[in-house]
């Protein structure tokens, strides 16, 4: 069943009867799938979800129900996390989870009101969509049989083998993946199959296995998606280039990043890429006669292939975002689409949508226009190759490194007016710049391994900042990408610690945070000596960047709207908003009406204020708004997944190598302190020669020199007796105790450093 109960439900509403037919349609395309559907339909009627009126359907609106993601602990209690900021948690108890597991989505039904002190009290009333198609877990025998057991503990369940006792037998306390075959039905337990057995523990499974297994992830995909890639021709044909305008002469050039980086990685600077990764877009720069410079950037264009609901569109979306894994790449599309026929390769005939900006020579922008286009690149570098080329350190052709050197002095005054209105800039190590723009904290981050990285990304932000403009100037449905701004007690706590830590800083307006404050703050904690914790303090701070259908603030880019499109081959949100792009030039209307003789350039910025009717048509527009309402919460999720197998992996290396360094002293940072200890940073080479950070914890039980007070406002642990403090942002020493490999738990001891306290009055724990 490639559909869930979600995305079901997602197609009907209240004022509209659908016929199943179109449904079935759309998401059963094949005989078992369709089978399911009609159980399914069935089945939410009965619950009261569906009403059935002349064999046409529509949503019931049930009072006193929400929809929510599941959040357990191993003690069996869970919470219903809604996705609407602010909205209460929802306690359940495990009597009430229904079959329930932990990540799944599901309708809650409140049985019991909150209060001041007691969150609301709810029961799973429907399973939306389920969060563990597959799971990690040991293998364990018993008298009636073999039984896989989570390795995540919030997993309240064990699930029955199907596997021949021969395959299982000498799989017994054996690391394996299992794929779910039937779900919790009544008093009967879930069914699981052994799919792979990765090993007698984690430390020796292999470490891409054991994060693609834990987040799902796909590294295949099925017959009938790669025979969709195989027909998309390797070349544009002659039919193709009607309507689109012809850059093929015009200069261009593309960057591919390095996913072997060792500021992606702890992998050798040596390390080759084994793989190819998206070449999503590609730019051109030509000076005009105005004095004024013409910035080309020119996005790869998948919609004009790719057709909304087949195998590859479903694929994509399922997927939601590619995934960087070290070295390897995890696609939304086939690896012969993404990096091959579709990306944006030398010499090769490509189709696009250009965005040609006039920017006048302090950076202004004049105007804009976006354009259907095909073009064919002159030159592919890699961020490493461009920062030579800049750096004078590698000889190229004299044209390419004038355009390198002209193309880094344009996103330098982009970067200018960026400053100009607010936005701020984080001074951090970012391990997971995978995609040429903000990346995932909302602002950028300064400390890219290659400054080359940074002048596209200006430019890749630009784009999307425009595209975003012209979709919202001319009511067109898009994919938002909204970051809240922080707390202000947040900041407020911050700001006093950062003070405390001998950083003068004060907010101009203690009642709204501007994201100038922060711009400002980051330009005062430069000249302190603890910037690298109260960077770490400030990134803390912030927000998670979502995606929204309707227009909001980006905290980070200091933008009143802001959406991602200079993607399309590795996110499906891009891919989206070049279809909604794809709509306006097939089917926008650029007149009033039929009889109106003024018509307007729907592609360019000078149509803004002159548009006053509904562009597309209401039918198509109404469709699109539906869609992205279904894709929003999921495309976020996928993100997630995204990143947190990235940081899996990151953390399984560097937990694996020290490891290996067990009982070994390190010199590092405190940059956290909690009641129960405080998290040391340690600083070291990796194997291949590159430096990486790793933090452990030092528990406060560990610590027998003293009994120690937690100062909770000064981030410090004081001893009582002999004055010392351990904290934020003083260097300790520390010896490693124990590492937990698949846990990514390191347990450090303090043998030395630290500082001598003061007598600071402050709300004090005593240990």
């Amino acid at each position: 069943m490639e559909f869930s109960i979600a995305t079901l439900l997602a197609n009907f509403s209240e004022d509209k009867l659908i016929a199943p037919k179109i449904l079935e349609k759309k998401l059963a395309p094949d005989e078992d799938s369709a089978r399911k559907f009609q159980v399914a339909l069935d089945a939410l009627e009965r619950v009261g979800l569906l009403e059935k009126d002349k064999g046409r359907y529509r949503r019931i609106e049930q009072e006193g129900m929400v929809e929510a993601k599941l959040r357990c602990s191993s003690k069996g209690f869970c919470f219903a996390i809604q996705d609407v900021e602010g909205a209460e948690d929802v306690y359940i108890r495990e009597s009430h989870l229904s079959t329930a597991w932990n990540g799944d989505r599901v309708l809650v039904k409140v049985i019991k009101e909150g209060s001041r002190r007691r969150s609301p009290e709810g029961e799973v009333y429907v399973i939306l969509e389920r969060a563990n198609p597959s799971v990690l877990a040991r293998v364990k025998q018993t008298k009636t049989g073999y039984w896989a057991v989570p390795l995540d503990d919030r997993l309240l369940f064990e699930l029955e083998l199907l596997n021949d006792d021969e395959e299982l037998a000498g799989a017994v306390d054996h690391l394996v993946h299992v794929e779910v075959q039937r779900y919790p039905i009544g008093i009967h337990r879930p069914v699981g199959k052994v799919i792979q057995i990765l090993g007698s523990d984690a430390e020796e499974a292999d470490d891409l296995d054991i994060v693609c297994c834990k987040h799902d992830l796909l590294r295949s995909f099925s017959h009938r998606v790669s025979q969709e890639a195989e027909a998309i021709p390797a070349k544009p044909k002659k039919p193709d280039l009607k309507q689109r305008i012809d850059l093929r002469e015009v200069f261009t050039f593309s960057f591919e990043p390095d996913l072997g980086n060792p500021e992606f990685s702890v992998m050798s600077k040596d390390s080759p890429n084994p793989t190819r990764s998206h070449v999503d877009h590609a730019f051109s720069l030509e000076k005009l006669k105005s004095g004024d410079w013409q910035v080309g950037i020119h996005l790869a264009d998948p919609g004009h292939y790719i057709t909304p609901d087949s195998a590859l569109d479903r694929e994509a979306r399922k997927r939601g975002v590619s995934v960087f894994l070290a070295d390897k790449l995890i696609p939304i599309f086939p690896e012969s689409l993404s990096c091959d026929r579709l990306a944006l390769l030398p010499d090769q005939e490509r189709l696009t949508l250009s965005i040609l900006v006039t920017l006048t020579e302090v950076g202004e922008i004049a105007e804009f226009e976006i354009r259907p286009s095909i073009i064919q690149v002159n030159h592919l570098l890699s961020y490493r190759q461009a920062q030579d080329i800049l750096d004078d350190t590698q000889t190229v052709d004299p044209d390419l490194s004038s355009r390198l050197e002209n193309l880094l002095e344009v996103s330098r005054l982009v970067r200018h007016l960026r400053e100009q209105r607010g936005a701020f800039e984080l001074n951090l190590l970012d391990t997971h710049r995978h995609f040429d723009d903000e990346g995932e904290l909302g602002p950028m981050v300064t400390s890219a391994f290659y400054p080359a990285h940074s002048m596209v990304a200006e430019l890749v932000i630009l784009a999307n900042q425009l595209v975003t403009s012209h979709l919202n100037a001319l009511g067109l449905p898009a994919i938002y990408r909204a970051q809240p701004g922080p707390e202000v007690d947040d900041v407020a706590e911050l700001v006093k610690l950062s003070n405390h830590l001998g950083c003068d800083f004060e907010l101009k307006d203690e009642e709204e945070i501007q994201p100038i404050d922060f711009q400002n703050f980051v330009k005062a904690l430069s000249a302190s000596q603890a910037e690298r914790v109260l960077t770490y303090l400030l990134e803390e701070s912030l927000k998670p960047a979502v995606h929204s259908t309707t227009p909001k603030p980006h905290f980070g880019l200091s933008l009143d709207c802001y959406s991602h499109c200079t993607s399309p081959l590795s996110r499906y949100t891009d891919f989206q908003m070049l279809r909604v792009l794809k709509s306006l030039f097939e089917e926008g209307r650029d007149r009033r009406s039929t009889r109106s003789k003024e018509q307007v350039d729907l592609g360019h910025s000078d149509c803004h204020d002159k548009v006053n009717w509904n562009v597309l048509p209401p039918d198509l527009q109404a469709d699109l708004e539906a869609q992205f309402g279904q894709l929003v919460v999921h495309l976020s999720e996928r993100e997630s997944v995204a990143a947190d197998a990235e940081e899996d992996l990151e953390g399984l290396k560097k937990t694996g190598f020290m490891k290996e360094r067990t009982g070994q002293v390190f010199t590092g940072l405190i940059t956290g302190v909690q009641s129960y200890g405080f998290f040391v940073e340690i600083e070291l080479e990796s194997p291949g020669g590159n430096q990486i950070r790793v933090e452990g914890l030092v528990h406060v039980s560990s610590l027998k020199d003293d009994w120690y007070e937690y100062r909770s406002r000064q981030q410090t642990l004081v001893g009582r007796k002999n004055r010392n403090q351990y904290r934020l942002g003083d260097n300790v020493e520390v010896q490693v105790k124990s590492v937990d490999y698949y846990r990514q738990q390191i347990d450090l001891v303090a043998i030395g450093g630290g500082s001598e306290a003061g007598d600071e009055p402050d709300e004090s724990f005593n240990f």
